[in-house]
Order: structure tokens, then C-alpha cells, then sequence
């Protein structure tokens, strides 16, 4: 199977600070990739390069065949590259309806004047987009909390809600940022079939950072784990699991995964 994403060799630094140094990685096609490190070890950096927050010091990023390295993440986007980030960056007085909307601004084609008079293209993206909206609503199964203000639901389901806005999107590569963070058994049970069901039904790839072990090991493809910045391991879960360097590096001597 091809690879969606290839990362060649990035080397990002901040002044004498190395946060990535030579990393590579691809993600296949329709995989679960999986990217996992101690605090610290450079993973929302590489997520950072990635989605065109960050330019690399050194390096490629390779989306689809083409070149993304140093694109403007309004470009990415536009290209099918979503993510979700560690903290939930949704905008808590409006509801969830209206936050999954705004995923769909970079689709909207309508020119200012019919926008304005809400007539014609304009009535009928409208039309379209909060048809696909209330499609993404019933997959992520959010549908009692749709005219709801974000700020005023649990945790968890805020979680859902920025990953349906990233859905909202219609990506073809998936940047979750620790999506069980801070979730109880539940919710992080929820929110893995959720993320199973992305790849499987939808068929979208996902680069997935995440500290949950189980998590990772239950539902992931392919594992690359990352050090100071350096990467250590890259492999099947259950060989990553077993890898000596991972398990001093990751979890210490004594432990296992």
C-alpha cells in the first residue's frame, strides 16, 4: 500500500534547541500510525511541521506526492490534512452545530453577493454543508447535544466534537493530538471505536500521538516512537513493544508496556 504522508529527514531547531533531528516516517493508505515518545520527545512538533504551523530546519514533507514543506496551514487544510490538538481548541459559546460549520469554511465556494442575499450557490452550499454537518453529528453519535453551546458539555464529548470538526473538513490524513487525554475508562473506550470506525468506514488515515499505551497498542498499525527529538523505533505494535530501547527510553528499565 502507498504512502499518504512521507516525512524525510527533519531536523527542526529553536537556537541551540533540537526539538526534531533527521525523523522520518510514512504513513500508509487507510493505516492507523501511531507516534509516541516521553514528554518532551518532539511529537507536537512533528504534528507542528506537519500541518504548517512549524518550517522545518532541514527536511521534506511529502502529502499525496507533492511537495507541502513550509505551507501555510490554511493550505494543508485545503489539501486534506485536519487535525485536533492536546488542549480543545473550540469556541465554547457557540454551539456544536455551528462549531462543526466552521470546518466547512475552506469548502465554501459562494462569492460575497450571493452570500449576502443568502441566494442561489450560496443557499445551496448552505444546504450541503450542514447535510454533511448533521451526517458527521449522527456518526460521532452527538446528536442530543447538536444545538448545545460547547463550553456547557462534559469533557469527553468536547473531545468528540473537535474531532468531528476536523471530519467536518473531509480530510484525507487525520492529525489526532492525544485524543483520550484526560478521559475516563469510558470516554477513552468511546473515543477509540470512534477513531476505529474513521479508518475503517470512512477509510482516512491517521497519525495518532497518544499516551495511552493500550490505546495504542490495541488499535494501531504501525508504532514510530520518538526520543529527544530523535527516533528510536518504528515497527508493528507488538514489535515496538518488545523493542529494549523503547522500554528504557519510554518507560523506564523495569516496566513493561
Amino acid at each position: 500500500m502507498s504512502a499518504i504522508l512521507s516525512v524525510e529527514n527533519v531536523t527542526l531547531r529553536f537556537g541551540g534547541i533540537t526539538a526534531l533531528a533527521d525523523v522520518g516516517l510514512e504513513v500508509k493508505r487507510g493505516d492507523l500510525h501511531a507516534l509516541i515518545g516521553p514528554n518532551g520527545a518532539g511529537k507536537t512538533s512533528l504534528f507542528n511541521v506537519i500541518s504548517g504551523i512549524y518550517a522545518p530546519t532541514r527536511g521534506e514533507v511529502i502529502f499525496e506526492g507533492q511537495r507541502i514543506t513550509r505551507k501555510k496551514p490554511h493550505v494543508t487544510v485545503s489539501l486534506g490534512i485536519a487535525r485536533t490538538f492536546q488542549n480543545i481548541e473550540l469556541f465554547r459559546h457557540m454551539t456544536v452545530i455551528d462549531n462543526l460549520l466552521l470546518g466547512r469554511h475552506q469548502l465554501m465556494r459562494a462569492g460575497p453577493f450571493s452570500a449576502a442575499l443568502f441566494l442561489g450557490r450560496a443557499l445551496r452550499e448552505e444546504i450541503a454543508h450542514r447535510a454533511r454537518v448533521e451526517e458527521i453529528i449522527d456518526f460521532l453519535e452527538i446528536e442530543r447535544y447538536r444545538k448545545q453551546p460547547v463550553g456547557a458539555l462534559p469533557y469527553g464529548i468536547q473531545k468528540r466534537v473537535e474531532l468531528g470538526r476536523a471530519l467536518a473538513t473531509d480530510p484525507k490524513l487525520l492529525l489526532l493530538d492525544e485524543p483520550a487525554a484526560g478521559m475516563n475508562v469510558e470516554e477513552t473506550e468511546d473515543m477509540a471505536r470512534f477513531i476505529i470506525d474513521i479508518k475503517e468506514e470512512l477509510g482516512i488515515a491517521i497519525l495518532m500521538v497518544e499516551h495511552d499505551m493500550g490505546v495504542v497498542m490495541d488499535i494501531a498499525d504501525r508504532v514510530t516512537v520518538l526520543d529527544f527529538g530523535v527516533k528510536i523505533a518504528d515497527g508493528a505494535p507488538n514489535e515496538v513493544q518488545s523493542n529494549p530501547r523503547v522500554i528504557q527510553a519510554y518507560l523506564g528499565e523495569e516496566e513493561q508496556m
